[in-house]
């Protein structure tokens, strides 16, 4: 049996006698030992009073613990009781059916699908304009310049037309001009060779027996100063005598009169192709 700790110590008589004879034989053991200890030693010591008890003194007892202090519990106060009331007829509602889940995936599902459909449209339509904008940028830009090109050709041609124009005016003044100076190169290299002929045919000597107006041709050498290098009958008139007579005329007259500018003494310079006839 389980005994509570701050519950008194009880001896047992069966458990003091044998608590006392152990104790006992332990003072026994102890004394033997003592008197055959010290047997063999020279000097005995005095004698040892051992006191032998019959029983083992009681224990204290255990002093009780000291319980806490509580505080007294506090009054209950009891409900004032109340009027009952009386209770309000409630009539009973009858549950809502439960939703068809089907039908609220299927109404979900529409749903989603026409705002996916609303949102393409929406993309589509943004694309559509996107591209409508870009399409008229485009255009507008290649309107531009189709414009710059046509504007830029239109100068062009102007401008081909205008340094053509200036090009043929200027050709034809210089046409004019190259005209009219050949036309004073031409009247003035005439001139000189007339002077040439009126001088050399001074000094020609004709044979007597000359008949007709026989034509003569020669090539003369000449120096820009005009005087006569060399003479060389190229065609004769089939007259010696009036051959010789004429390079010999020709080199009575050297120098020959030549133009000063240098485009016309250049028809003479350096050689000079030389036509002789008596009576022209």
């Amino acid at each position: 049996m389980n005994l509570p700790e701050d519950a008194p110590f009880v001896s047992r008589p069966g458990s003091n006698l044998a608590a006392g004879a152990m104790a006992l034989g332990v003072h026994v053991l102890f004394l033997l030992l003592l008197v055959f200890g010290v047997s063999w030693q020279t000097q005995h010591p005095a004698p040892v009073m051992v006191d032998i008890w019959d029983a083992v003194p009681p224990l204290p007892s255990p002093k009780p613990r000291p319980q806490p202090k509580t505080d007294p519990p506090a009054p209950v106060k009891l409900p004032v009781p109340v009027k009952a009331e009386p209770v309000p007829v409630v009539k009973e509602v009858p549950p809502p059916k439960a939703p068809d889940i089907a039908l609220e995936q299927k109404k979900a599902d529409a749903e989603r699908v026409k705002k996916l459909k609303a949102l393409h449209e929406a993309e589509q339509k943004a694309r559509d304009e996107a591209a409508h904008t870009e399409a008229e940028a485009i255009k507008k830009k290649r309107e531009l310049l189709r414009k710059m090109d046509e504007e830029a050709l239109l100068q062009r041609i102007s401008d081909e037309d205008a340094a053509n124009e200036t090009r043929r005016l200027k050709q034809a003044e210089a046409k004019a001009a190259a005209s009219k100076r050949q036309s004073e190169l031409d009247k003035a290299v005439g001139q000189f060779r007339d002077k040439i002929s009126a001088t050399v045919r001074g000094n020609t000597r004709l044979p007597d027996n000359l008949k007709g107006n026989p034509e003569v041709r020669c090539s003369v050498r000449l120096l820009p100063t005009g005087e006569v290098l060399s003479i060389k009958v190229t065609q004769s008139s089939g007259n010696v005598a009036y051959d010789e007579a004429v390079v010999r005329a020709i080199e009575k007259s050297s120098p020959l009169p030549l133009p000063a500018e240098r485009d016309a003494r250049a028809e003479f310079v350096p050689e000079l192709s030389f036509v002789h006839r008596p009576k022209d």
